[in-house]
């Protein structure tokens, strides 16, 4: 890889174009995309990763004005690769005070990209609130006071109202928990794809960012268009013939999981205190198809088509994904799917992360349960759920001290046991004492609980590559070690994860030579994704978290399930997690060596 490091910009793939948007001062600059820092990082979370490190210090709180907000795009967004639509929002989170980069879809990226830039870092505050129009012709700062208070749907109308050509143009905004400061208040795209987790939509509304408008139609440059196109093929017709991709996901998707899960014991029930929900099938991907879908849907570019346009007696809008439906539906033990997908259309109106919404809720009703709280709503309490997001995304009453976050709501009342979080993220929708992997995942993720920084699902589930025992404990950190690693890349390049159900690490590599005219191999990504990982782990070291950060609510590590096949089971994470720092080349307390960082070249950022 040597004769990739040369510190010029990059012709082909990248742009080559970094722009800076001072919001405190009114400037905009742009910078040369270097040659080093794209084939070191690739992109999207990568340089997210690397900016933050270099720029944001321990001192810098989340919602200062001295914080990061890093759009970025991958070298494949908005090429023909199958999927190409993600970019990255990087930042350091309010809801965790770790580094954080959140993922999304639909068209936003490929349309910063098409106005030609790769990455848009803004810093500072504005005196009121103000959006950004990103174009071809250059990037301004224009008054946003009339945006101000509206909801991401009438903030999007507004904006795509004021140019003559909306179908060439993306929306991304927030709404108003992210003005009110929520600290998991997401970024809408598209109306309804979503920078979701760990609150960089408060830090937009920290910084009186309100939206970015990006319109642009530039194709990226490529290498091999004949090579491009052929490997493009063939990636396709991996995704025609895995039955996740070609028939799953397009069918029911992402809700397909509830019906499984639920059956396999899986289905984390009122506040992960069970693992069967008895309303699984009223809620299932099945039952969405047949009572509310209107279509399907896909982000740009994308041959699978997950996304369903739904419909109830009372609203319209996209979703509700597999998470949404089980955090507002098993989560809190409520079996009605027309306002669980009514709840998800809330929380994209008014800019709220579904997961952290729903189990935050789940730890208040659990808390009233045991009679710590003085909370209204309960269990199975449908006609609460929305009043309730409502009140946590305008902070009003017991709203305002949930939208600080479940960890430092329960602890405010002496029951952090009841705050199902790591890092202070919230779970997502996988049982950790049925699926130790996935525990182990949860623990050791950079940015708190997720399942999208290295998911087990695939092998530990649907058996992708191949089916592994999910009782079975040893052995286990590698398999994790490598999806995290996928994952990364995933995140970097432009492509959705669910592509890689279908499609090998040889095909990114492939993809990505021909694009760039650069000789990528699966080594190569192998090691960028760790560069990625190592990089990340010394940003959460350099700011106070240790190993002891590395752990689970005690209800899974003392509470065994009491139904199930994985009936008895508690995560075994003491084992697991000395595997884990042992197979990563890291000491004893998690910290990574010398020889690790040399590797990588990171050893410049050695203590």
């Amino acid at each position: 890889m040597e004769d990739l490091l040369k510190d010029d910009s990059p012709r082909y793939g990248w742009v080559g174009k970094i722009a800076r948007v001072d919001l405190t001062n009114g400037e905009v600059s742009t910078h040369e995309l270097k040659g080093k820092l794209a084939t070191s990082y690739l992109g999207g979370r990568g340089f997210g990763a690397r900016f933050l490190y270099d720029e944001v210090r321990p001192s810098v709180a989340p919602l200062s004005p001295e914080n990061l907000l890093i759009f970025a795009t991958g070298p494949l967004t908005g090429t023909k690769a199958p999927t190409s639509a993600r970019f990255s929002v990087s930042t350091k989170s309010p809801l965790t005070g770790t580094i954080l980069d959140s993922n999304s879809g639909g068209k936003w990226g490929v349309r910063i990209k098409g106005a030609g830039y790769d990455v848009i870092i803004v810093t500072g505050k504005a005196d009121s609130p103000v959006w950004l129009c990103v174009d071809e012709a250059g990037i301004t700062i224009n008054d946003a006071s009339k945006l101000w208070g509206l909801d991401v749907q009438a903030t999007t109308d507004s904006l795509l109202g004021q140019i003559n050509r909306p179908q060439l143009a993306s929306v991304a905004c927030i709404g108003p928990a992210g003005e009110k400061l929520v600290r998991f208040a997401s970024m809408i795209n598209d109306r309804s794809r979503a920078a979701g987790r760990g609150g960089v939509g408060a830090v937009m509304g920290a910084k009186r960012l309100k939206a970015i408008l990006a319109c642009g139609s530039q194709k990226p440059a490529i290498a091999d268009p004949e090579g491009l196109d052929f490997i493009v093929y063939e990636s396709r017709k991996a995704i025609k013939q895995s039955p996740l991709t070609s028939t799953a996901l397009p069918q029911y998707g992402t809700a397909g999981l509830i019906y499984l899960m639920n059956a396999l014991g899986l289905l984390p029930t009122r506040n992960f205190r069970d693992c069967r929900f008895e309303h699984a099938e009223e809620i299932s991907g099945e039952a969405l198809k047949e009572r509310l879908l209107v279509k399907r849907g896909a982000c740009w570019g994308c041959p699978i088509g997950c996304a369903r346009v739904t419909k109830t007696e009372r609203a319209q809008g996209e979703g509700p994904e597999y998470e949404t439906i089980w955090a507002f539906g098993p989560e809190c033990g409520i079996g009605n799917l027309e306002v669980i997908a009514e709840a998800n259309y809330l929380c994209n109106r008014l800019g709220l992360d579904t997961i952290s919404t729903g189990v935050t809720i789940a730890c208040a009703m659990e808390m009233a349960e045991r009679g710590i709280l003085d909370f209204k709503a309960h269990f199975g309490d449908a006609q609460a759920l929305l009043t309730t997001i409502e009140d946590i995304a305008y902070r009003h009453g017991l709203g305002d001290e949930m939208a600080e976050g479940s960890r430092r709501f329960a602890e405010s009342y002496g029951a952090i046991e009841c705050a199902m979080q790591v890092k202070s993220m919230e779970l997502p929708a996988y049982e950790p004492r049925a699926m130790g992997g996935q525990g182990l995942g949860f623990a050791t993720s950079n940015r708190g609980a997720c399942h999208l920084r290295g998911n087990m699902l695939s092998p530990e589930i649907l058996g992708v590559p191949k089916l592994v025992d999910r009782s079975v404990t040893e052995g286990r950190a590698g398999l994790l070690i490598y999806h995290q690693h996928i994952a990364a890349v995933f995140d970097a390049i432009g492509l959705c994860k669910f592509a890689g159900f279908a499609l090998s690490v040889e095909h990114l590599a492939r993809m990505l030579s021909a694009v760039t005219g650069m000789s990528f191999t699966a080594q190569n990504l192998h090691l960028i994704g760790e560069r990625i990982w190592n990089l990340e782990r010394l940003y959460n070291l350099r700011e106070g978290f240790t190993h002891k950060d590395d752990t689970l609510p005690s209800r899974f590590l003392k509470e065994p399930l009491t139904d199930g096949p994985s009936k008895g089971r508690t995560v075994e994470l003491k084992s697991m997690l000395e595997e884990y720092y042992r197979f990563r080349e890291w000491d004893s307390k998690g910290v990574p060596t010398r020889q690790k960082l040399s590797q990588l070249g990171l050893e410049e950022l050695l203590c």
